[in-house]
């Protein structure tokens, strides 16, 4: 799947001997991850070629004239482009020539050198691992160690996630983001010192269902039980009253595996809750609370006469989702982001706004959940294939396949004006046609 890769600003220096160079700010998921020349990341795409060839997406030309501003908007258009296209192809992602350039950009950037360090990895329960790490070591590694340390069992670590996440006074609790397998989170961190983050471990699918492939193991039966017992906690999981006793009972008598097999049953388990945003559905300016997960975007909102209603938007009916950029609306401010999506609402698709600062995670999670609908229609299929007898496969085969979903997603910038014609916009907009 491609990253949510930006070039966010791009900023003229001068180098030591009077020539002039463009540093480009590239940021993952809204966050700055490194700065980098034009020539440093030609130089990476050649040697991505040497390794895996046409694979590798076409790279911005080198212009031999002095740039105008507009060869430099399109430039960094291109760069962009680039850089989420490249990601397309998981042999180029989990190569060491992409995983290096990476590392060594991220630790450029922040001036960390190579060294030990301690890091600490907090568990659903606010406990937390001490590692001795590598400044170095990415989140695979991490994530890796730090469950391996647990006892869990290794086919199961694609299960789990290292995650940033704030807890606030007023005892809840925000997932900041993802983080990706070739980010150093130890640098990372470093880098969001203003946010006063935390690293920590979640389990990373959208289907609750899938808890039943991790109860025989457990560590994993341990890292579920104690992310449940946050997400009641938090109010995440909205149980009867009635439930809720018989969740207190189980809790009590340590029944980690029936209170698990209770609580699959209860709304929102399983999603992920995003902080209270505004929207643009049904009227413009409602404040909205966000479950995401189990195939839908559930909105509780609040009606300008102070009435709730509880929306909920199905992935099955949704069409495309887009990411803004918006900037900040004053000096000062935190910048704002949107999400829109395009929904089929009784035969009529329509465009739904969420203005929330967790717009990427929100589209990591809609990402997440298609690709699990993707690989349940095709499991599917080959089982079906499987029993149907030889005469009749060749007649169905061309019926059995998964579902296509178009995505796309951008990120317009207010320093630029966005143009009425489509092919003029490639600059304020990032497509992610991933799936």
């Amino acid at each position: 799947m491609k990253l949510h890769f930006s070039i966010t600003a791009a900023e003229e220096l001068r180098e030591r001997r009077g020539g002039r160079y463009v540093l480009y700010s590239v940021c993952l998921e809204g966050f700055l991850l490194g700065k980098a020349r034009y020539s440093q990341l030609r130089r990476w795409d050649a040697q991505l070629r040497q390794l895996f060839g046409s694979a590798v997406p076409a790279f911005p030309p080198k212009f031999y004239l002095a740039m105008t501003k507009s060869m430099a908007d399109e430039r960094r258009s291109q760069l962009e482009q680039y850089l989420q296209n490249v990601t397309l192809d998981s042999n180029i992602t989990n190569s060491d020539v992409f995983i290096g350039f990476f590392r060594k950009l991220q630790q450029d950037t922040f001036k960390i050198q190579t060294q030990k360090a301690f890091l600490d990895v907090y568990l659903a329960d606010g406990s937390n691992i001490r590692l001795d790490i590598q400044t170095s070591d990415t989140a695979e590694r991490i994530l890796e160690v730090t469950l391996c340390k647990m006892g869990l069992s290794r086919e199961l670590i694609k299960y789990f996630s290292l995650f940033f996440f704030q807890d606030h006074d007023d005892g809840a609790l925000s997932v900041v983001k993802k983080v990706a397998e070739f980010e150093l989170p130890y640098v990372s961190l470093q880098s969001m010192k203003e946010l006063h983050c935390k690293l920590g471990i979640r389990k990373w699918y959208m289907d609750p269902s899938l808890d039943t492939l991790l109860m025989d193991c457990r560590a994993s039966l341990n890292l579920l039980y104690m992310q449940a017992i946050q997400e009641v906690k938090r109010n995440w999981v909205k149980p009867t009253e009635g439930q809720m006793q018989e969740l207190e009972f189980l809790q009590k008598n340590a029944n980690k595996a029936k209170f698990l097999e209770l609580i699959r049953e209860m709304q929102f388990y399983g999603y992920i809750r995003l902080d209270p945003c505004i929207c643009d559905y049904p009227e413009e300016g409602c404040s909205a609370d966000i479950y995401v997960g189990n195939n839908e975007i559930n909105c509780c909102i609040k009606l300008p006469t102070n009435q709730t209603e509880e929306v909920s938007f199905k992935i099955n009916r949704l069409r495309s989702w887009q990411v803004t950029f918006l900037g900040a609306a004053k000096d000062g401010e935190e910048e704002t982001l949107e999400l829109r999506f395009e929904y089929n609402d009784s035969g009529t698709w329509q465009w739904i706004i969420l203005y929330t600062k967790q717009a990427f995670l929100l589209s990591s999670c809609l990402k997440k959940m298609i690709s699990e609908q993707m690989m349940k229609a095709a499991k599917e299929a080959q089982e079906m294939e499987i029993k149907m007898p030889e005469s009749t496969k060749n007649s169905k085969k061309s019926s059995i396949r998964p579902k296509q979903v178009v995505h796309s997603g951008f990120i317009s910038r207010k320093r630029f004006l966005v143009r009425p014609n489509e092919e003029d916009c490639v600059f304020e907009k990032i497509r992610e046609e991933d799936l």
